[in-house]
């Protein structure tokens, strides 16, 4: 999997900066933010990291909850979130497309959950997010 695109810093992104990574998936990135903090009242958001190796991403919470992780990369992002077993069991019963049911079918398990990553480089995959993302909250 490509690398974080601030890996090797250790101070956070400008905004400035981000959009320079992300390029065409800039407005994905908004979007994604945006729609979240008003559809499932994400009411945090911070940027962390853990390490300077790792790189830095965007974690954003529902009352201290973490809810995701968005992780630039080199023209596109990644959304990391745990999944707990009746979310899984609910994506499973979704519509979600088949390569979505896949990724989280083979994602690793966790004590906090089963850890789903999704790429984020078009519209769909903004749409498959929201939809991983509004289960997690219902379960």
């Amino acid at each position: 999997m490509p690398e974080n695109a601030f890996a090797g810093r250790a101070t956070q992104p400008t905004a400035r900066e981000l959009a320079s990574v992300l390029k065409d998936s800039h407005p994905l990135w908004q979007n994604l933010v945006a729609d979240l903090k008003k559809e499932l009242k994400l009411d945090r958001q911070e940027w962390n990291s853990y390490s300077v190796k790792a790189g830095w991403s965007l974690r954003l919470q529902s009352k201290k909850r973490n809810i995701v992780y968005l992780s630039p990369r080199a023209g596109n992002f990644l959304a990391s979130f745990a999944l707990g077993d009746k979310a899984v069991a609910a994506a499973q019963k979704s519509n979600l497309p088949s390569h979505v049911l896949r990724i989280v079918n083979g994602a690793k398990r966790y004590a906090e959950g089963t850890a789903v990553r999704i790429e984020v480089r078009a519209a769909e995959d903004v749409d498959v997010v929201k939809t991983l993302l509004k289960i997690k909250l219902e379960n």
